[in-house]
């Protein structure tokens, strides 16, 4: 591989977090806000899809879909589980959030747009943002004819010595 080509699989690779950093964001969104910024991503903000994104949008925050769907109904809305999955893969699909796979159970969603990383601490379930990991590639995988990287997310996972 030479080294433009490892440049580029390296600007692939960080893509994801490049334009995820573009948002500004300063929380908490107020509605108007909430609106304008799905309609930068050409989302059409449906008075279900601004309920969940004005909840998700509250602070900088790692959050499974139940909790979402949890949260929005206690803050009054009305809105059905599946409605809060297909939107929440929506905003992960658009960019508008991060979607952070632990393992087949465990998903995430997180509404910091800043790059960084992920402690995950398989005693407590807490997912953590770090920002001063430096990860250095020192080899890209070979892909298969026709593919490339279009991002990556690292995520340390953690526990207690024992």
């Amino acid at each position: 591989m030479t080294k433009l080509q490892v440049l580029h699989c390296i600007l692939k690779i960080h893509g994801y977090n490049m334009l995820m950093n573009t948002i500004n964001i300063t929380f908490p969104l107020e509605r108007s806000k909430v609106v304008s910024l799905l309609q930068d991503f050409n989302i059409s903000p449906t008075r279900q899809r601004v309920e969940i994104a004005e909840f998700l949008f509250q602070r900088p925050q790692h959050l499974s879909a139940e909790k979402i769907l949890d949260g929005v109904l206690d803050a009054g809305a009305r809105v059905s589980r599946a409605t809060v999955y297909n939107t929440m893969g929506l905003f992960a699909n658009k960019g508008v959030v991060r979607e952070v796979l632990i393992d087949r159970e465990r998903v995430f969603y997180d509404s910091n747009p800043e790059k960084h990383q992920h402690l995950y601490n398989v005693d407590t379930g807490e997912l953590t943002d770090i920002y001063d990991a430096e990860i250095d590639m020192t080899s890209v995988p070979d892909l298969p004819e026709g593919m490339s990287i279009v991002g990556t997310d690292v995520v340390f996972k953690i526990s207690e010595k024992k």
